[in-house]
């Protein structure tokens, strides 16, 4: 994604050639040699690790006077057997470290779950909870409901029809922040006919402030090709697991390359982002277009789509949507149609408790499985 401040990227560079070329000096490799790779800060074992319930493991050998001949080292890209209680994970070895590869074997949900009356439902057990994949029921083999850090993204309309909205939109956004928990991470992006990333993900409100203080309201509104983008960095660059992508726009997409089918399917990776939207449109029939959109990216996302009247409502809008993030429940399964097979997978999920009359739950809508996000 484009940094807008290009002469600080110069700046890093140059930083950054000068540092390389001062550790040259000292041990340079030799030319068309291939750099050693990176070490990791996981020891090597001396020998073949221990069972995880700290018993020693049992020889089927007998004693010998002979000294044992020790097995030959274990060759990059080797993978070693792990012991019992180690299941789900390999360990493979690069250099002289190893890195563990865990196996991922969860499909994870963030669910909210309201009553009759959109009032949020938070007291819900594990056996309140029913999931199903293409019209199978699964075990859910996770289940917690606590205020979950986000790696949350801020998508602004630059365009020019915003210029005099951004004052009360900027606020709403350092508002919403300072309402969410002061463990996430937020990234600030501000689109017109182009996209940049104009804060890089912080918990600093200050940083923030600048990002949003990018203004330039002009051109067109490539809403759809920034949201791809934003959906890759979280992707990429999220340290956490839960993510949350905020659009805030004044009206229709007009200036992007992708489609909206297109923005859909790049969003429905799996585990990937819910996506909130703040519509401030008018009422001709570009703002009904505009509206048909983001309540589409929502839906099929679990997030919501919020059409106050006036920029006026835009921050008790922005408080909601941190409500609604921090009130949600975690729940995870194991699909019982083996992720290798890929492939998009319809999620439906349902909630009934005593006392609580009929529930709705939103969640994802489907996802599609990777067969290489099968092992990290």
């Amino acid at each position: 994604m484009p940094l807008r401040n290009r002469a600080l990227f110069l700046l890093i560079i140059l930083l950054s050639i000068s540092a390389a070329a001062q550790s040259a000096a000292g041990t340079a490799p030799a030319q068309n040699q291939p750099a050693p790779p990176p070490q990791t800060t996981t020891p090597p074992p001396s020998s073949t690790p221990p069972p995880a319930n700290g018993a020693q493991p049992q020889s089927s050998q007998q004693p010998s006077d002979e000294a044992p001949v020790p097995p030959p080292p274990n060759q990059p890209g080797d993978t070693v057997q792990v012991p019992a209680g180690q299941g789900g994970q390999d360990i493979e070895q690069q250099g002289s470290g190893f890195v563990f590869k865990k196996q991922v074997e969860e499909v994870v949900l963030h669910a909210t779950v309201v009553d009759n009356h959109q009032r949020l439902v938070t007291g819900l057990q594990k056996g309140d909870f029913q999931i199903w994949e293409d019209g199978q029921p699964q075990q859910i083999t996770s289940f917690r409901r606590e205020d979950i850090p986000v790696a949350l993204g801020i998508l602004i309309d630059n365009s020019g029809s915003m210029r005099d909205k951004r004052p009360a939109v900027n606020q709403a956004a350092i508002n919403l922040v300072k309402a969410s928990n002061p463990h996430d991470e937020v990234f600030i992006v501000n689109f017109n006919d182009e996209y940049f990333l104009d804060q890089d993900f912080t918990s600093d409100i200050n940083l923030l402030r600048t990002g949003l203080e990018h203004i330039e309201s002009r051109g067109g509104t490539a809403l759809y090709d920034a949201l791809v983008a934003s959906a890759d960095h979280l992707q990429k660059g999220a340290r956490l697991d839960k993510k949350v992508l905020l659009i805030v726009t004044d009206g229709e997409d007009n200036a992007s390359s992708e489609t909206l089918e297109q923005a859909v399917r790049r969003l429905q990776f799996e585990n990937g982002p819910a996506v909130y939207t703040i519509g401030v449109l008018g009422d001709d029939r570009e703002a009904h277009r505009a509206k048909r959109a983001l309540t589409a990216l929502a839906l099929q996302t679990g997030g919501v789509a919020f059409f106050p009247k006036d920029i006026g409502e835009v921050d008790a809008v922005s408080q909601q949507v941190a409500h609604d993030i921090r009130n949600q429940y975690t729940i995870g399964y194991k699909p019982s149609n083996p992720r290798q097979r890929g492939g998009y997978r319809s999620v439906k999920v349902e909630a009934k408790a005593p006392g609580y009359g009929k529930l709705q739950v939103r969640t994802r809508s489907g996802y599609y499985a990777s067969q290489e996000r099968a092992s990290r």
